[in-house]
This record gives C-alpha cells, sequence and structure tokens, in this order.
C-alpha cells in the first residue's frame, strides 16, 4: 500500500473516533441514566453537553497550535489524551468523574482533528487533494451517523462502558502506527504561540454559543439563561475578530474569509450540519417513538444511510478533482433537502420501513456523502499549506455548531406531542431537514471554480493576512 493512503487511514481512524462519540453517548445514555439513578436529569446531560460545548470551543485554537507547534505533535497528543480520556470514562465511578472525563475526551479530539487533515493533505498530489478530503470528510460524517446502531450493538451486548472503552484500541494502534509513519510539519516562520488572549475569547464565545444553544431546550430559547449565553457569546467572537486583526501572532486570520471557496463552504457546513445532526436524531426518535422499534433495531435500520454517504464521498471526492467542488455540492445538497421533504411526505403512522423509510435513505446517503465530500475539501483548497489545519478547525467549529443547533432546533421543533400529534411533529422535523439542506444548497452555489494552492507557493500568506 502506498504511503500516501497508509496516513489517510491513520487520520481517518483518529478523526472517525472524535466524531463518534459526539452521537454514540446518545444512545448509551438511557443505561447510564440508570446506573447513576440518584443523580439529576440536568447533572446527566452535562455527559453529552460537556463534550459538544469543549469539543467546539477548542478547535480553532487546537488547529492554530497545530500550525505553530507542529501537526504531528498535536495530532499524537490529542490520540493520547482521547484514549486515557476513553478509558476513565469507561471506568467512571460517577457522574461528576465522567462529565470531568469527557471534557478531557473532547479536548484531545480537538487536538486531533484538525492536525489530522493538516498532516494528510501534503502527501496528496495537488490534483487529488479533492479525493483526499473528501474521504477524510465522509469518515466524520459516517462516525456521526453509525453513532446510533453502533452504540446500540455495545450497549446491548456488553454495556455502556463499552461505547468509550472501544476507542481505546483504536487509539493505540494508531499512535503505534502513527509515530513512525507521519512526518511533522508546520508553518516555516513559526516563532511565537498564538496571541493568548484571543485564544481565551475565542474558546470561551464559541463555548458560550454552544452552552446557549445545547441549553435552550431546557431553558427555553427566550430564557435569561439561553439569551445572555448567546449575547455573550456573540459579543465575545467579536472582540476576538477585531483583536485578531492587529495581532502579529493572531488566534485565527480573519482575512482567511476574504477566500471565497472558504467563507462559502464555511456557512454551507454550518446550515447542512444542522439538518445533519437533526436528522439522526429524528430518525431514530420516530423509529422508537412512534414505530416502536427497539434502539438497537432502530440503529441497523439507519446503517444504509451511512454506507451510501461512504460510497458516494469517495466518488464525489475523484468528480470533485476533475469538475471542481460546486458540480458536486449543489446535487449533492439538493438531494439531502429532497430526502428531507419526502419523509415529511411519505412517511406515515404505520410501519412500513421498506417501503418509505428504507428507499429514501439511499437518497439522503448519496446526498450526505457528496455534501460532506464537496464541502471539506472547497473549505481548504484555495488555503496555503501552512493553514491546513486552521482551516480545518475552522470549518470543523462551523460544523460542531451546525450539530448542537441542529439537535436543539428539532427538539424545538417536535417538543413532547400526544401520541396523536407525534406524526404530524416528526413531519416538521423532517421539514426543517428538507429547509435546511436546501438553504445549504442555495449558499453552495455560490462557490465558483475552486482552484487548489500550489503547495510549494509561500506568496499567498500575504493575501491571507500572515
Amino acid at each position: 500500500m502506498e504511503r500516501r493512503w497508509k496516513v489517510l487511514m491513520v487520520t481517518a481512524a483518529a478523526v472517525f473516533m472524535g466524531f463518534l462519540d459526539v452521537t454514540i453517548v446518545n444512545i448509551a445514555f438511557p443505561d447510564i441514566r440508570g446506573d447513576f439513578n440518584g443523580d439529576s436529569l440536568s447533572s446527566l446531560s452535562w455527559i453529552l453537553n460537556a463534550y459538544n460545548v469543549v469539543f467546539a470551543a477548542l478547535l480553532i485554537p487546537a488547529g492554530r497550535l497545530a500550525d505553530r507547534l507542529g501537526r504531528k505533535r498535536l495530532f499524537m497528543s490529542g490520540l493520547a489524551v482521547f484514549g486515557v480520556a476513553s478509558l476513565l470514562c469507561a471506568v467512571a465511578p460517577s457522574v461528576p468523574f465522567l462529565v470531568g472525563a469527557r471534557v478531557v475526551q473532547a479536548a484531545g479530539g480537538a487536538l486531533l482533528v484538525p492536525a489530522s487533515l493538516g498532516l494528510l493533505l501534503p502527501e496528496f498530489p495537488i490534483e487529488k487533494r479533492a479525493t483526499a478530503t473528501a474521504l477524510w470528510g465522509a469518515t466524520g460524517a459516517v462516525a456521526a451517523a453509525t453513532g446510533p446502531s453502533l452504540g446500540g450493538l455495545l450497549v446491548d451486548a456488553a454495556g455502556w462502558r463499552w461505547v468509550f472503552l472501544v476507542n481505546v484500541p483504536i487509539a493505540v494502534v494508531a499512535l503505534g502506527v502513527g509515530r513512525g509513519l507521519l512526518r511533522e510539519s508546520r508553518e516555516p516562520s513559526a516563532n511565537r504561540l498564538p496571541d493568548p488572549i484571543g485564544v481565551a475569547l475565542l474558546g470561551l464565545g464559541v463555548a458560550a454559543v454552544s452552552l446557549g444553544i445545547v441549553k435552550s431546550a431546557d431553558w427555553g430559547w427566550g430564557s435569561t439563561g439561553v439569551v445572555a449565553s448567546l449575547a455573550v457569546g456573540a459579543a465575545l467572537l467579536i472582540a476576538t475578530v477585531a483583536r485578531s486583526t492587529s495581532q502579529p501572532a493572531p488566534v485565527f486570520e480573519p482575512a482567511l474569509f476574504r477566500v471565497r471557496s472558504f467563507a462559502v463552504a464555511n456557512g454551507a457546513i454550518v446550515l447542512f450540519a444542522t439538518g445533519f445532526y437533526a436528522l439522526l436524531l429524528c430518525n431514530v426518535l420516530f423509529l422508537t417513538q412512534v414505530w416502536h422499534y427497539s434502539v438497537l433495531t432502530a440503529g441497523v435500520m439507519l446503517t444504509p444511510s451511512p454506507i451510501m454517504a461512504a460510497i458516494s464521498a469517495a466518488v464525489g471526492g475523484r468528480l470533485a478533482d476533475r469538475f471542481g467542488q460546486r458540480v458536486i455540492a449543489v446535487p449533492g445538497l439538493a438531494l439531502f433537502a429532497i430526502g428531507g421533504f419526502l419523509m415529511a411526505s411519505v412517511i406515515g403512522a404505520e410501519r412500513d420501513y421498506a417501503g418509505e423509510l428504507l428507499p429514501i435513505q439511499f437518497v439522503t446517503g448519496i446526498g450526505i456523502g457528496l455534501s460532506f465530500a464537496s464541502l471539506s475539501s472547497a473549505a481548504v483548497a484555495e488555503l496555503p499549506p501552512m493553514r491546513f489545519a486552521t482551516g480545518t478547525a475552522i470549518f470543523g467549529c462551523g460544523r460542531q455548531v451546525g450539530a448542537v443547533l441542529g439537535v436543539a432546533l428539532l427538539i424545538a421543533v417536535i417538543g413532547t406531542p400526544a401520541p396523536a400529534e407525534a406524526l404530524t411533529a416528526f413531519h416538521h422535523g423532517w421539514e426543517l431537514v428538507g429547509a435546511t439542506g436546501a438553504a445549504a444548497m442555495l449558499l453552495a452555489a455560490g462557490l465558483g471554480r475552486v482552484r487548489a494552492r500550489v503547495p510549494e507557493s509561500e506568496v499567498v500568506l500575504a493575501e491571507v493576512g500572515a
């Protein structure tokens, strides 16, 4: 096997772990609640919320550190932290211990995800980078989509602690292989760390926004807590941008958003991720609450979509290398939107998996694969190589904010309907999926013709404010 494909396998395995834990723990939550039945639901919810908030908050600072200190160093550190934290989660004796371990786990995930693409792309010639990025990006999508089925299998067979233990052997193998395989890379002129005040402002700002979103279901969108969290987060993010324009080593360069493909891809991923993560939760809840399948059966029934996503992402990456990302993104997002609207109009209260849900899963699965393939490659294609990790981190942060927003909006749309009103509520949820997919499609139409940067070119640093 060629070296570059080995690097892809190592980095993709790490990304799979990081994004798998965004959704797999949701399935294990009822079992965790059963083991810690003396704790309040509010305390238990932080097992889920802590990971999402911290992961989103640390992605961009971690990406900037990877570009400055070395991508291999941050990647290997992230793997080690994630593996150890996963083991601590698995043996947690109490809810506070488990929440603390989840925070550490999220920090490890934030370190390894942006550094992974910074390690991967230099291994591929410029004309093959869309394929590499598509496969890398699809790994995260497949991980999130397989979370319910894999989590259901593990919980049913061995209990909730195995949703964390499964990460440990993956981390150990990736560390062993990566140590000798991966090449260190960093900014050639990196002589100072990113602005620490900017790092703090950005991390706290993203954390505050994420907190406001994830707690909206509990507190209410108009509550003082949610409004204050969103307002404080917005103020901190504005302060980060303002400060970054005057720092010699900013946490990120606002001028990156002058690169059209980067700006459009980041806007589209927030919208698409909102719909994608809303769809994952909506389908699981519908199968268990309306069609009354077990969690394990529901997870298995949803497996065709990630399989189609993996296949279509590989094809989409090759097509993007040849024809450009917009040609793939627009049809992919259109298929995703059509799938959402089809579910809202076709699926009924009586069980008909083979006739209703299964064929639509093929449509949405293809759309998901093409969308992640094109948007993830478009986000970094026109950035200089020394900004790959930072660019990936910003894209990942947008994706994660979209994830928490999608779940929060879905919960708000569905609510707690009476049995007679449940089908209508889920139809509204699928309409939300279709609407966000359509909005992302319209935005992706503005990608233009994306042209990847020549790796050896250093002059482009001036264009992004370095």
